[in-house]
């Protein structure tokens, strides 16, 4: 499957499978920890239920990667066993993710955190498939364009201005350089380095002219 702007025909996303979907690509990017930025802020607003633990045990799950990674194994096994503890009776399919793995790896890191220095976490599935940047639709683009720059120690501030730039064109139906920039910052890692690099670079005379216009308009100016 290739990168698209729309979900198909009789396909409807909400915003947390829309969450869900990024975080999964950047996580199966290599950025474990920073996958979880995709999914805090939906997370933060569900009430308690299914849903709710989904994300929690995910967000858990990668932190215990992470930590597990960075040789931390007090970490490791404590949020290892709390994201097992989210998890718990959801289905093996639940919102499309394939938990499966998850509990394996948890399971293995549970008995054994070392387990992570001889193995690669399992990739991410939704709806069966091992997702990455070129699976995301546009605004799916969006949400993991600022999780994908915190992993790789990028600017998330400029590229947080340029996905709001994006955003007005999704808004209002039409195009503009950002949007084209975003999404081919998350589907085109070979190229990542030069668009990140024009990427910014237009939101920094984006943002200097909207800072030139507000000073006309400055009284003490």
């Amino acid at each position: 499957m290739t990168g698209r702007d729309t979900p198909p025909i009789g396909e409807s996303r909400d915003g947390l499978e829309r969450s869900l979907r990024a975080g999964i690509a950047v996580y199966n990017a290599g950025h474990y920890h920073a996958a979880h930025d995709a999914w805090e802020a939906i997370w933060l607003d569900l009430p308690d239920g299914e849903d709710e633990r989904l994300l929690h045990g995910l967000i858990q799950y990668t932190a215990a990667i992470h930590h597990a990674r960075a040789r931390n194994w007090a970490g490791a096994t404590g949020l290892g066993g709390s994201a097992r503890e989210y998890l718990d009776g959801l289905s093996e399919t639940h919102r499309g993710v394939d938990l499966g793995p998850v509990r394996r790896a948890l399971a293995n890191l549970g008995a054994d955190p070392e387990w992570i220095e001889r193995a690669r976490p399992p990739r991410l599935t939704h709806r069966g498939e091992a997702l990455s940047g070129a699976d995301l639709d546009a605004e799916e683009c969006l949400l993991a364009a600022m999780p994908l720059a915190s992993g790789r120690g990028e600017d998330v501030a400029a590229v947080e201005r340029a996905c709001e730039y994006a955003r007005e064109a999704i808004e209002t139906g039409t195009s503009n350089p950002f949007l084209a920039l975003c999404t081919d910052y998350v589907r085109r890692p070979t190229h990542r380095d030069l668009v990140y690099g024009r990427l910014t670079d237009h939101a920094a005379r984006r943002r200097s002219r909207e800072r030139d216009v507000a000073g006309l308009f400055d009284p003490d100016g």
